[in-house]
């Protein structure tokens, strides 16, 4: 059964502890069409705390996917959210000029927070001097997953098909990529096509410790093909080692982004508490915070998950 499953994660991560939260937080961005502000979530106790940096999915901000958040947060993680441009507060529609430099933004933002981690710790009371800046993962959902694993070493083709810039970032050591798009090409909509050319990813260099999560029901309207779409970062690149398959999820996962939002078609909290602890085992093994987290989480998934889904390594 999934609840006995929940209750033998929970024995390997551990209980939660109380949590606060600031936002927002305004971080130095002199170039940015409007200002960055992010959320910071932090546990009230621990120190030598690592980093998660999770980028949101299209239109959302820094208030979504507390179910994820909070969670990593309780079991000792300070995560810093940020409200990137596509979000439906600053209105940058797919007409509008701000719109065609909104992925590169997304990728800049990411790492102006890294570059700022002395203002993050200033602005939450009490975690000054906490934070492990030698521990740092990124995380992100749908466009958020493109946005993070850009930092994990993805790289853009260009038209010729030549990979482009590399981006990653050496202060990364992990990611966790959440319904992230796969290969562009021909199965891509002639819409993407035109409009996303973040949509034409190469996973070769991808070559950080990643765990990819899908939804085996998660259907796309940017691409012809299946729910195997969200797995490529686990096909095609040698640091995604790992991929968690969730059995009827769809593009929201249960609701991680929250379960009430408009976007969260297939609410399932038992999904989401699967997801909230395997991320945490993983995230705690691959930031070396306790090697045997994930392999514990990994065979307790695979001895007790039923239903619910199934765990893929290479």
């Amino acid at each position: 059964m999934t609840s006995s499953l929940v209750e033998t994660l929970d024995g390997i991560i551990g209980v939660g502890v109380p949590v606060v939260s600031v936002a927002p937080v305004a971080l130095a961005a002199p170039d940015r069409p409007v200002p960055l502000e992010v959320r910071v979530s932090a546990p009230t106790s621990g120190v030598d705390l690592p980093v998660v940096v999770f980028s949101h999915g299209n239109g959302w901000n820094l208030d979504g996917y507390a179910p994820l958040t909070a969670f990593w947060a309780s079991r000792g993680f300070v995560v810093i959210q940020p409200t990137h441009l596509d979000s439906r507060r600053n209105g940058f529609g797919f007409d509008h000029p701000v719109f065609p430099i909104i992925w590169t933004e997304r990728i800049a933002d990411l790492n102006r927070i890294l570059d700022q981690l002395d203002t993050v710790e200033a602005a939450v009371p009490g975690l000054a001097g906490r934070i492990d800046r030698t521990r740092v993962a990124v995380a992100g959902h749908s466009w958020g997953g493109q946005t993070a694993q850009s930092l994990l070493g993805a790289r853009i083709l260009d038209e010729a098909g030549h990979p482009g810039e590399d981006v990653s970032d050496a202060r990364v050591s992990a990611g966790i990529l959440l319904a992230a798009t796969g290969l562009g090409g021909d199965d891509l909509h002639p819409f993407a096509q035109a409009n996303f050319p973040f949509m034409r990813p190469s996973f070769d260099e991808l070559s950080t410790p990643t765990l990819v999560v899908a939804g085996d029901h998660d259907q796309s309207k940017m691409s012809s093909r299946g729910p195997d779409w969200f797995t490529d970062a686990y096909t095609y690149s040698p640091g995604a080692t790992d991929l968690l398959t969730l059995a009827g999820a769809e593009h929201s996962l249960g609701g991680i982004v929250g379960y009430e939002v408009a976007e969260t078609t297939d609410e399932d909290p038992e999904r989401v508490a699967v997801i909230q602890r395997m991320t945490t085992a993983y995230l705690r093994s691959a930031l070396h915070i306790d090697d045997t987290s994930w392999p514990a989480a990994r065979a307790a998934f695979r001895d007790g998950a039923g239903p619910i889904g199934q765990l893929d390594s290479k």
